[in-house]
């Protein structure tokens, strides 16, 4: 009997060398793509890899039980399937697929049934999860088999992940052929950055742009941040104060912490970095809140009094915009270090976190804006 690893590597090994052949038939094929592309949720592709892969491994198996709460002698864990060999799997060949298992999401965690084609599994969009349930139906009632579902996923993946760093590829190459001339301006940046982070899904976004400060800056400042965890990884699994932590340079000791809110901050948002801070074994210095809405008077005073209550711990809330004009106004002459160092940031993080649309938006908002310079240079 193959491994899973096996499995995986010889469905790779099919498709690869000509990605333009299909691996089973047109209507079968087509619902596989519809899985791979969705942009909306991208949880029914780890879905449907993790029970072929189950299914292909241990023929005997009914893919429709994923569960081994079922009971029954051919069911199986599709979570198990997922984290040990499809993670790595996505890891090594850079397939545009959730960092995480599909089956902690609220469509399929805590579930015990058979995913039958008649199952509603409150996920959205519904037809997604329906169509991932009719391939599953498909493989059970053998009109196709596991192992070519699977590689032709991998197959489409693939195709997805290529079309996607053409664009990529495509929209570098339309901002190389502006290069020369005069930079952007510090306020032009601070309007691009301002763009993007009005961009749908941006979350993200005001952690990239604090990291890239320090990126910039560090020889002057003699500090720098630490590697930044992953978009949905919690401080209680990371041990991090924050979003971003900042050490002197050749020390290990975080000195500051920043932690980014897309809403207003709250005071309880700061009674809670104080039990962090507390809890923790790092002495910081100061705390800083970055937000992206507006700071009410009365928690800007409410964090005025923690400096006396934690003998010395300074913390503020500031505004995202300022924040960055300030610090751009301030390293005038690393204004464009800073801006590629964002963008590679920005392109560097996975979809799950900076979503491609958002990537090509920000590439696409600076094209524009050096576009504009030069018209006004000519």
């Amino acid at each position: 009997m193959s491994t899973p690893p096996a499995i995986l590597d010889l469905a790779f090994e099919r498709v690869v060398s000509d990605l333009t052949q299909p691996v089973i038939d047109d209507v079968i094929s087509s619902n596989v793509e519809f899985v791979c592309r969705n942009p909306q949720n991208r949880a029914g592709v780890r879905l449907l890899l993790a029970c072929c892969l189950a299914k292909s491994h241990k023929p005997n198996l009914d893919i429709r039980k994923p569960y081994t709460e079922i009971g029954d002698l051919d069911c199986y864990s599709g979570r198990t399937y997922d984290e040990a060999y499809i993670t790595s799997f996505i890891n090594k060949h850079e397939l545009p697929c959730n960092p995480t298992t599909a089956f902690l999401t609220p469509a399929l965690r805590n579930r015990n049934i058979f995913l039958t084609p008649e199952v509603n599994l409150v996920g959205k969009p519904p037809i997604l999860y329906k169509t991932v349930l009719s391939l599953l139906d498909d493989v059970y009632s053998g009109r196709v088999l596991a192992e070519d579902v699977l590689a032709e996923t991998i197959r489409y993946l693939l195709i997805v992940k290529n079309e996607k760093r053409q664009r990529i590829a495509s929209l570098l190459a339309d901002l190389r052929t502006l290069e020369g001339g005069t930079p952007l301006s510090t306020e032009a940046i601070v309007k691009l950055i301002e763009q993007h982070l009005n961009c749908r899904n941006s979350s993200r976004l005001p952690v990239l742009i604090v990291a890239a400060a320090y990126q910039a800056a560090s020889a002057y400042l003699g500090q720098s941040h630490l590697a930044l965890a992953s978009h949905n990884a919690a401080d209680e699994q990371t041990g991090a104060l924050g979003d971003v932590e900042i050490i002197l340079l050749n020390e290990e000791n975080v000195i500051t912490s920043y932690e980014m809110k897309m809403k207003k901050v709250t005071v309880d948002d700061i009674n809670r970095a104080i039990q962090k801070i507390r809890n923790s074994r790092q002495n910081i210095d100061n705390y800083i809140f970055i937000t992206t809405d507006l700071i009410d008077q009365s928690v800007q005073e409410y964090a005025l009094g923690i400096y006396e209550q934690t003998g010395g711990i300074e913390v503020v809330v500031l505004d995202c915009i300022s924040f960055i004009r300030h610090y751009l106004h301030l390293f005038h002459r690393l204004r464009m270090v800073f801006l590629e160092a964002y963008q590679q940031l920005v392109l560097n993080e996975s979809d799950s976190a900076v979503s491609q649309p958002l990537k090509e938006a920000f590439l696409a908002l600076r094209q524009a804006a050096e576009s504009s310079k030069e018209e006004l240079e000519e």
